[in-house]
């Protein structure tokens, strides 16, 4: 299914409670979604884009642009099968993490909006979006050790219909780990990434029927 909407910024209308929002930003058909923690960990506060207006945000947009998933990283990036989005959206009154019950008034938005994007590749940024992506959309929080980001930097997970590439917060970054994240999804988009099963085996007809 293709979604069918030229919006970039909120493609689907979100509308939580609350004054300020880091909405969703990107392609609505993307195939990999990068997911990253809350505006005040990863930017976006006063351009309303995640990733954006912070060294560590931009840092990871020059790893996507080495693959051609970011084209002029900024403040305002053009993207191209991508789509970028925040656990959190809202802009905290306070420097602070969002409380246990702030994360699960919003997980409604993040979960809709994860599900109608359907990439194939999420990407969560940092241990804590890397621990919920792990624990909702694969099954596998517990079996993958999330105490070292850097060992599990851009490596593939697979499970319950999502590949999972997670991503080390980009404010840790050491010396070529920006390099390592672009020189794997490169190998990644080398291969067939797509989250697929083909049913054409029970139509008429020789064309595939390829569903999530």
């Amino acid at each position: 299914m293709e979604n069918v909407t030229d919006r970039t910024s909120n493609p689907f209308g979100m509308q939580p409670e609350g004054d300020a929002h880091v909405y969703g930003y990107g392609d609505a058909n993307a195939d990999f979604h990068v997911v990253g923690d809350h505006p005040g960990a990863h930017g976006g506060i006063d351009t309303g884009v995640p990733f954006t207006g912070t060294e560590a945000g931009v840092r990871l947009q020059h790893a996507l642009a080495a693959v051609d998933l970011i084209t002029d990283p900024g403040d305002d990036p053009v993207v191209d099968n991508l789509f970028l989005s925040y656990r959190h959206m809202r802009v905290l009154e306070e420097d602070r993490e969002p409380t246990p019950t702030e994360y699960a008034d919003f997980e409604m938005f993040f979960d809709a909006e994860l599900r109608a994007i359907t990439a194939h590749v999420l990407l969560p940024v940092g241990r804590e979006a890397t621990e919920h992506v792990l624990e909702q959309y694969t099954a596998r929080l517990g079996k993958v050790d999330t105490d070292d980001m850097a060992a599990l930097h851009g490596e593939e997970i697979s499970g319950n219909g999502f590949l999972v590439v997670p991503v080390r917060d980009p404010h840790d970054w050491d010396d070529g780990d920006g390099r390592a994240l672009a020189e794997s999804l490169a190998d990644l988009m080398a291969r067939d990434y797509r989250r697929e099963s083909d049913l054409g085996r029970f139509l008429t007809g020789p064309d595939p029927y390829r569903v999530r």
